[in-house]
């Protein structure tokens, strides 16, 4: 299998760290220091932005580039935790956008981890041989599940979304290498969207308040991330017999700036593999990884028959890489 094709979609609206003076005790400086972030995207909803409109978007960079037509979609997942409704999926309303007319279709939750879960799942399909051209998108509005009061949380997300098709190839050197994917439901009230006073942890005060906003331990996260960072990626190159440098780009989920320095040094991964862009678009969520790909792609940087390694953690608590020659 071959990644025939990839694309991405922002919104317009940026929100910058002035805006955030505005609402919140913060400044420019202390949200570049802690997350690295400059401005992210925001959907505009008056104007019928959501996740599925930006889905629809980058599926159709992503088959122009392929020079596919979306008839040809014999599936399409969708990564998403930021659906517009719990039925039907993105996936369905998306797949009849794009003209895949009869493709299946679901959605993925697995949070920031979403968009590496799809392409692994979307891998073992096709191998099968049922599916021969699926459509695998990651995209999250996460400013539609924030409480903008809440300064641990608000200043670090945006909204993005990025997609990959998928089509078979005579080329046998190409496809997935290598994969993993773990989850750690201990870990949930660290990182969770209640709905309901069920929802919150032991101990925790249910607050109507913060129904449907997220709620995150923002140090335990960062424990989480840089941990699995690094323990991930060593099975997954053990899996196939490689080393850290036999990997020409590492491309990771945009989460804190200072989470991916603090992987990248204690992994010792060199600067120019693992590209960051959390400074322009912040987390966005499972939209990160496939925005990041489509970027090194379309600035030409990952190269025909490179090794690439998609790497994401996020709520579950969930962990999950996926390697491949491209």
């Amino acid at each position: 299998m071959r990644i025939a094709g990839t694309g991405s979609a922002v919104p317009d609206r940026r929100m910058t760290n002035a805006d955030f003076e505005k609402i919140l005790d913060t400044n420019d400086e202390w949200i570049r220091q802690r997350t690295g972030i400059r401005e992210r995207r925001r959907v505009d909803t008056e104007k019928g932005e959501s996740t599925r409109t930006l889905c629809v978007d980058a599926l159709r960079r992503a088959l122009d580039e392929a020079r596919t037509d979306g008839a040809d979609l014999d599936l399409v997942i969708v990564a998403t935790v930021t659906g517009e409704m719990l039925c039907p999926s993105v996936a369905c309303r998306v797949a009849a956008e794009v003209g895949a007319a009869g493709a299946g279709a679901f959605d993925v939750t697995a949070a920031c981890s979403g968009f590496v879960y799809a392409m692994n799942i979307a891998y073992e399909l096709m191998r099968g041989g049922t599916y021969r051209c699926v459509g695998v998108i990651g995209c999250d509005t996460m400013s539609t599940i924030i409480d903008y009061k809440d300064r641990g949380v608000s200043i670090l997300f945006g909204d993005a979304a990025g997609a990959a098709v998928l089509r078979p190839t005579d080329d046998l050197s190409k496809g997935l290498l290598a994969q993993a994917m773990h989850a750690d439901g201990s870990g949930w009230k660290d990182l969770y969207l209640p709905r309901a006073a069920r929802d919150f942890p032991e101990g925790v005060e249910a607050d109507p308040a913060k129904y449907c906003k997220l709620q995150m331990n923002g140090r335990e996260v960062f424990k989480f991330a840089v941990r699995t960072f690094g323990e991930v990626i060593q099975q997954t190159l053990d899996q196939v017999g490689l080393q850290p440098d036999d990997v020409d780009h590492y491309v990771c989920h945009q989460s804190n700036a200072r989470i991916l320095e603090a992987s990248r040094e204690r992994f010792g991964v060199p600067e120019e593999k693992l590209y960051v862009n959390i400074d322009r678009y912040g987390n966005s969520s499972a939209g990160s990884v496939p925005l990041c790909f489509d970027e090194l792609r379309k600035a030409g940087r990952i190269k025909d028959g490179d090794v690439v390694m998609l790497v994401a953690f996020g709520g579950g608590l969930t962990w999950a890489s996926s390697l491949w020659r491209v």
